[in-house]
């Protein structure tokens, strides 16, 4: 019934979802959860990439900032059901007719083992969402609470690891850890309100070389979140731009071809 829900609720709220846009590669919706509509909001804005606080509550995996309530839905209601559908609806892609990735970031807020073989239990519910050899439409990444020797070790492919500045040079692959994530402050104390001089984002430039030398993305949250700090971090190398500013991040990036 959720399923069948999803696809008409697509179907009826964004008819012409995926006809003329194309996701944005820079885009994450912060605490997307958070929206109107979580998911499709983003997805609307031509977002590549979402975020999802969870709490395991009672055996459920609860999609919540704070501690959740019995009200509260979980990830397969608002995540793996609704991309399940959308990869059986548009052939086996979130976007019609994009090959690339759509990486779909579940940050643990719960005991880390517990919630990760939970998330794995989970996951494994919806086949579709799996990366294969040739293919990945999908990349779940656990972030938060990370089981992270647990995952290190494991032999099942299907979820990732949102990595730390600390776990480069590590020979961690970037199948396992596609994206390095850290706090904005630690990297930068510019404001974003005027344009910056070069010392100030200096060290985040070289922490992108860093990144991207193991063939990893970049991820900083709690960024400045407006135009001008948009601007800077993709200059100087950060590969998603962590906004809760959906619709105006699309506009941003639509006005300059990204």
């Amino acid at each position: 019934m959720i399923r069948i829900f999803n696809i008409l609720f697509c179907f009826i709220f964004f008819p012409s979802f995926g006809q003329e846009k194309f996701p944005h590669l820079q885009a994450h919706a912060h605490n997307d959860y958070e929206h109107i509509k979580p998911l499709w909001n983003a997805l609307e804005n031509g977002f590549i990439s979402v975020e999802a606080d969870v709490h395991l509550k009672d055996g459920k995996l609860l999609v919540s900032h704070g501690p959740p309530s019995h009200n509260t839905y979980t990830l397969s209601q608002l995540y793996l059901s609704p991309l399940d559908s959308l990869l059986k609806q548009n052939s086996n892609s979130i976007y019609p007719g994009f090959q690339g990735t759509f990486y779909l970031m579940i940050d643990s807020k719960t005991e880390a083992e517990n919630t990760y073989r939970a998330i794995q239990s989970e996951v494994e519910l919806y086949k579709s969402l799996l990366c294969n050899a040739t293919r990945c439409p999908v990349k779940i990444i656990i972030s938060g609470n990370r089981a992270l020797s647990i995952m290190m070790n494991s032999k099942f492919q299907g979820l990732a690891l949102d990595g730390r500045p600390g776990d480069l040079g590590k020979n961690i692959s970037s199948e396992l850890m596609p994206v390095i994530s850290d706090h904005y402050s630690n990297w930068s104390s510019w404001n974003g309100k005027l344009i910056p001089v070069p010392d100030d984002l200096s060290r985040i430039k070289e922490l992108a070389q860093r990144v991207h030398g193991e063939g990893k993305k970049l991820r900083l949250w709690a960024i400045p979140d407006n135009e001008i700090a948009w601007a800077a971090l993709l200059a100087s190398g950060v590969d998603f731009i962590n906004s809760d500013r959906l619709a105006e991040l699309h506009y941003y990036l639509s006005s300059n071809g990204l």
